[in-house]
């Protein structure tokens, strides 16, 4: 047997395997022993012992997309691998009140923050017969991935991100995965098209459509207090062409190229959304509540949409001024008769509920909108370089809120499609876990 303490201690200084050590890092040689006990253990199942995964996910807490790719897996796996014991590797910096919501939804799920050598993280990955990288914008963790197939030679997958090509050793890790699932058409053609997906590979949609997590007592409460009613309100969010991580993180850095292209657009881009807001009240005697998916969007939502409307119309808004959980945004838009504006994940989580949801999108963004598409919302989508596109936007919206009964019927289908997807891809997966690996010795 192999303990920690037996290879903790380097050879002593002259002894022939010295240079073995030699700009080697210390904690490289304790895991490459221990890989190199544990890999053959993990290879064949012991009788009676459920299927272990191993999650990497968790990005970053200051966008309730973001937030929501981890309890959208838990909820895929949960039920479409219902055997398999599951547990979350997230970046150090989620918040605790995040692991607090994940906690509530998948009490049984333990989740770990950090790198691979922090000692929860450790325990966790020991044990998994599998790491499934999450969705995201790109191939987020494509470092922790590397690391995990250095030091134990076990499978990995990635699951539902967007490709829009990567440097040589990203591409070369990629194409060597058990499997990868693209979220969206563009990024699955890319990657076929640039030789790095993998022998299992094709389309999945983001996780995030799965994302059941709920806050109603919070969600009650602010609904309450503005008087808004459940199928009386629509909701609406703004976006910057790039996100302004600088107005909220400290350290961040100043980029003056991009807060250029995002107050030379902000008008031009919020000019639909402020003429659907109007139309909402006057003509369908609506309310609209113009909320945030990431933290700079709360002022961006009161300086380009609520301050411009005329005063009859702003009577009948509602600005949400401070962040939320994705737990009680989802309880929110529930409610809501439908969301449109220049985002992404919100949308996502509207019709994974089956609310109505309009996605505009913009050059700058990846090619994730193109999933509205995928799933039969090509309808739904606007691209708002396009002059054409921004002046129909306006009409879209409208239309999707007077015909309640049509267009969550349309929600509900792009929904059955999504995890009919779901449904597919992790049979897939499951079978592929049964053969051997083509992830050792990358």
């Amino acid at each position: 047997m192999i303990t920690i303490r037996d290879v903790a201690t380097p050879p002593a200084h002259g002894s022939p395997a010295v240079h073995h050590w030699c700009g080697v890092p210390r904690r490289k040689i304790l895991w490459g022993c221990l890989a190199a006990a544990m890999t053959s253990a993990c290879r064949h199942l012991p009788a009676g012992r459920p299927f272990r995964i191993l999650v990497r996910s968790g990005w970053q807490d200051v966008n309730i997309g973001d937030i929501a790719h981890t309890p959208g897996l838990l909820a895929v796996l949960e039920h479409e691998w219902p055997d398999a014991e599951v547990a979350v590797w997230a970046s150090r910096g989620m918040s605790d009140e995040v692991v607090e919501m994940l906690r509530a939804r998948f009490p049984a799920v333990p989740v770990a923050r950090g790198q691979l050598n922090d000692p929860e993280v450790q325990t966790l990955a020991q044990r998994a017969d599998l790491l499934i990288h999450g969705s995201g914008p790109s191939f987020v963790a494509y470092r922790d991935v590397a690391e995990w197939v250095e030091w134990f030679g076990r499978p990995f997958g990635i699951y539902g991100i967007t490709y829009s090509g990567a440097e040589p050793a990203v591409q070369r890790l990629l194409a060597r995965a058990d499997f990868a699932y693209f979220r969206d058409s563009v990024s699955l053609e890319r990657a076929l098209r640039e030789g790095v997906a993998p022998a299992r590979t094709g389309w999945a949609p983001d996780a995030a459509f799965a994302t059941d997590v709920r806050n109603e007592t919070a969600a009650g409460r602010f609904l309450s207090q503005h008087g808004l009613r459940a199928g009386e309100f629509a909701c609406c969010i703004p976006r910057y062409r790039y996100t302004p991580y600088w107005t909220i993180r400290p350290g961040a850095r100043y980029d003056e190229v991009r807060e250029r292209r995002n107050c030379e657009m902000a008008e031009a881009d919020h000019a639909p959304l402020r003429e659907a807001v109007c139309r909402i009240v006057r003509e369908l005697g609506m309310r609209v509540l113009v909320c945030p998916e990431d933290m700079t969007q709360i002022e961006l939502g009161r300086e380009m949409i609520v301050e411009r409307l005329p005063e009859d119309v702003r009577r009948k808004v509602v600005w949400r001024d401070r962040f939320w959980r994705t737990d009680e945004a989802v309880s929110v838009y529930e409610r809501c008769a439908g969301l449109f504006g220049l985002e992404m994940h919100s949308p996502i989580l509207c019709i994974g509920r089956g609310v109505p949801a309009i996605v505009g999108r913009f050059e700058e963004q990846t090619s994730k909108g193109w999933m509205w598409r995928d799933i039969g919302l090509g309808e739904w989508l606007f691209d708002v370089d396009n002059p054409s596109d921004r002046q129909r936007y306006p009409e879209a919206v409208v239309q999707m809120l007077a015909d309640p009964v049509g267009s969550r019927r349309r929600a509900a289908a792009a929904r059955d499609r999504v995890w009919r997807r779901f449904r597919e891809t992790i049979r897939e997966v499951r079978a592929q876990a049964a053969r051997p690996s083509r992830s050792a010795g990358v």
